[in-house]
């Protein structure tokens, strides 16, 4: 098992390259096994194991996967399996997309239930409202997902919540549907926009991603094609939050400013300067920063995946901060252990009130998930004195080569085997 060790009380100057959206990935690459014909050549994708998880899945259903450097080819001609069902479908929370590819292309599925970060309740019954509403049997047997339709035919559905992954799953479905299908009260985050044009790039006809409402007109079959995946919204947030709290000047490449503007108007507020250029964002901050309120909420306000480092940075804020957690009852699991390093932050429910204090100290702490795995590098980056990240195969499921990108901008940062932690595993 490895730990990051970090050495923090330097500021961070330089330019850092922001890879391919998880996010999208995550859903594009379950979503090639639609095309029956011709090969999927997708560009940018990011070296992480939530992307590795997806490819051996997609690879154990009978898929001819080619891995590069950030390039992907998928062959699902010979797609031969309609059950996923191994520890890497169990792992991770984005296998659920693996049920509408499979019941899009062959009107049946059986997906073992999903895991992930643990932040919070996560229920698929709006992916299940909609398969149904398609024409689809759902039933869970024995820890799996079971769907199956004689066919799928448009219809109307409004989602209860809005929701992100029924958003997605059901559009892919819907795409070999016949006739229309309306979905309303749908997600309107980046990635969905980027799924769909994927899957317009495939032969769908999808129009409306990125509004209320979207409108998939069916067609008979999808085939390969070449695309190129967003950069990643999350991964930029995180490296713009560093570089505001470290202080210094930091360029970020490969962004889509528009994407970040509810995470570049919080450090504004709280005194950093952001300069967007094209497909760069620019941070410039002296470390004096003062406390802001922020409420997690769907595209386009302020993203949950970024509330955990943001939570970083108000520590050591002058003045009181309030967090509002929208989204997610459980995420606020990384306030204890920014305890361990001096911050003053109470949690009631799913809000945190955080008073800013001079400084954070090293310490050893745990990345309890992704993001927080983020927040905790944050903070060992800032802190007086040296900190131990342990448990950062969580950090490692959305971030690629993150101590090597920290350590290009000046933070001292390495990645060491944690033979105790081994032991204790053993």
């Amino acid at each position: 098992m490895d730990k990051l060790v970090i050495t923090g009380g330097n500021p961070l100057n330089g330019v850092v390259e922001i890879n391919g959206a998880k996010n999208a990935a995550v859903a594009i690459l379950p979503a090639a096994i639609l095309a029956s014909k011709g090969v999927c050549t997708i560009d940018n994708i990011p070296d992480i194991e939530d992307v590795n998880c997806i490819e051996r899945i997609i690879a154990s259903l009978g898929c001819k996967v080619k891995c590069g450097k950030n390039v992907v080819t998928i062959d699902s001609s010979c797609l031969c399996r309609t059950e996923a069902i191994t520890d890497d479908v169990r792992k991770m929370r984005a296998s659920y997309y693996l049920i509408g590819a499979l019941l899009g292309r062959f009107k049946k599925a059986r997906v073992e239930l999903p895991g992930g970060c643990s932040i919070g309740v996560r229920p698929i019954d709006q992916h299940i409202k909609g398969f149904e509403a398609l024409g689809a049997k759902v039933t869970i047997e024995h820890g799996a997902v079971i769907v199956n339709a004689d066919k799928l035919v448009g219809t109307n559905i409004f989602f209860d919540v809005v929701s992100v992954g029924a958003t997605i799953n059901v559009m892919i479905a819907a795409t070999l549907a016949e006739g229309l299908t309306v979905l309303e009260n749908v997600a309107k985050e980046p990635h969905v926009v980027d799924v769909a044009n994927f899957l317009n790039s495939m032969g769908a006809n999808i129009k409306g991603a990125g509004t209320d409402i979207i409108r998939i007109e069916g067609v008979k079959e999808l085939r390969g094609c070449s695309y190129s995946v967003i950069p990643d919204q999350i991964e930029a947030g995180t490296y713009m939050i560093a570089a505001a709290a470290c202080g210094g000047e930091v360029k970020i490449n490969n962004v889509i400013p528009k994407h970040l503007e509810s995470i570049s108007a919080k450090l504004i507020e709280m005194g950093a300067q952001v300069i967007e250029n094209g497909d760069s964002v620019i941070v410039k901050s002296n470390g004096k920063l003062k406390g802001v309120n922020v409420k997690t909420q769907p595209y386009p306000g302020f993203p949950t995946d970024v509330q955990q480092p943001m939570t970083t940075i108000l520590s050591i804020a002058k003045g009181r901060s309030i967090i509002s957690e929208s989204i997610w009852e459980g995420r606020f699991k990384h306030v204890d252990e920014l305890k361990k390093m001096g911050a003053n932050i109470k949690v009631e429910g799913k809000t945190a009130i955080v008073d800013g204090v001079d400084k954070l100290t090293g310490a050893v702490v745990r990345a309890t998930d992704l993001r927080a795995g983020a927040a905790m590098v944050i903070a060992g980056l800032l802190a007086e004195g040296t900190t131990e990240v342990l448990s950062i195969e969580h950090i490692d499921r959305g971030y690629p080569n993150i101590e090597n990108k920290f350590r290009e901008l000046g933070g001292k940062i390495r990645r060491v085997s944690d033979f105790s932690q081994l032991e204790k595993a053993e």
